[in-house]
C-alpha cells in the first residue's frame, strides 16, 4: 500500500499546469472550482469526450445521491479497498501502527482530508458490510472539506448524514451495517469508479445527473467553454425576443459571420 507518495502522484500526473499540494495532488485554484459550479456535465462531456478523447469520465448509476440540489466540487481524494486477505491486513494494520494511526482504515483517510477535497472511495460496489462512512465520520469529512463526498459502495447513518444540507453523498446504497473483512489497499492512486477512471487531483463536478471527473489540465477548458455556452445563449434568446435573427439562424452548430461579429461587438457590454 502507498500512502501519500508525493513523488508517485507528480508521476502519474505530469499534465498538471497548476500548482500541487503538499502530498503531490494538482492544486486546482479556487476560482476555477467556484466557476466549475455553474457547469453541467453535458458541457464537461462536451469537452472531455468529443474534445479531448477522454471517454470514462462521467457516471451517473448512483442508487443514492443525498443533497442532489447541491453542487459537489472540489480536488479529488482517492482511496481503494480489497475483500480482506488475511496476511496483506495485517501488513496494512502494521503500516497505520508505524505512522501513527488510530481507528479504522477509513478513519485514516478522512483524517488526512483538507478544505476543497473530496473522498472518491473504491469499494467495489459493496452495500452490506461496505458502509464507509456513518454519522459520526461524515461529520468529520465535512468539517475538514466543506465538499461532500462519492462512494462506489454503502453508507449507514444516512437519515443523520442526510441533515447536513451542505454536503452531498453520492453512493451505491444504505444499510445499518458496519464496514468489515475489507481492506484499504491505497490513497491517492489511479482508481475505477463505476465506468471511470479517477485520478488524484482530478476536478470532480457533481450534479443531479452524476459525477464527472476533470483532469487538471482540462479545467480551465471545461469552465470557459461552459461559460461562452451560457453567454452565447443569453445572446441568442435576446436577438430572437428583439425578432433580429430567426430561429433558424440561432439554433445552429455554427453561427453565421455576421452573427459572430454581433456577438464579438454585444460581449463586452456584459461584463
Amino acid at each position: 500500500m502507498i500512502f501519500n507518495d508525493p513523488d508517485r502522484i507528480r508521476a502519474l500526473t505530469p499534465l498538471n499546469p497548476f500548482d500541487r499540494l503538499e502530498d503531490g495532488r494538482p492544486k486546482a485554484p479556487d476560482d476555477l472550482l467556484e466557476r466549475l459550479k455553474l457547469v453541467t456535465n453535458d458541457e464537461a462531456w462536451g469537452v472531455l469526450e468529443r474534445g479531448h478523447g477522454y471517454h470514462y469520465q462521467f457516471e451517473g448509476d448512483w442508487n443514492v445521491h443525498l443533497q442532489p440540489t447541491v453542487p459537489l466540487v472540489g480536488r479529488v481524494v482517492t482511496a481503494s479497498y480489497v475483500h480482506l486477505r488475511p496476511d496483506f491486513h495485517e501488513v496494512v494494520q502494521g503500516i497505520g501502527a508505524s505512522e501513527g494511526r488510530s481507528g479504522g482504515q477509513n478513519t485514516w483517510i478522512i483524517d488526512q482530508l483538507g478544505p476543497g477535497d473530496v473522498l472518491v472511495v473504491d469499494l467495489f460496489g459493496k452495500v452490506e458490510d461496505g458502509t464507509f462512512i456513518g454519522d459520526n465520520l461524515a461529520t468529520a469529512a465535512r468539517a475538514r472539506t466543506g465538499t461532500g463526498m462519492i462512494i462506489d459502495g454503502g453508507i449507514r447513518d444516512s437519515i443523520r448524514i442526510a441533515e447536513f444540507t451542505d454536503f452531498p453523498v453520492y453512493c451505491r446504497g444504505i444499510h445499518p451495517s458496519a464496514i468489515y473483512e475489507v481492506t484499504l489497499r491505497e490513497v491517492n492512486g489511479p482508481i475505477r469508479i463505476g465506468n471511470t477512471t479517477v485520478m488524484p487531483g482530478d476536478a470532480v463536478l457533481g450534479t443531479p445527473a452524476g459525477v464527472t471527473f476533470i483532469p487538471p489540465h482540462l479545467l480551465q477548458t471545461v469552465v470557459e467553454r461552459s461559460e461562452d455556452t451560457r453567454q452565447r445563449d443569453v445572446f441568442g434568446k435576446l436577438r430572437l425576443a428583439e425578432g433580429v435573427y430567426t430561429s433558424g439562424d440561432i439554433d445552429v452548430s455554427t453561427w453565421a459571420e455576421h452573427i459572430e461579429a454581433d456577438y464579438a461587438k454585444w460581449l463586452p457590454t456584459q461584463s
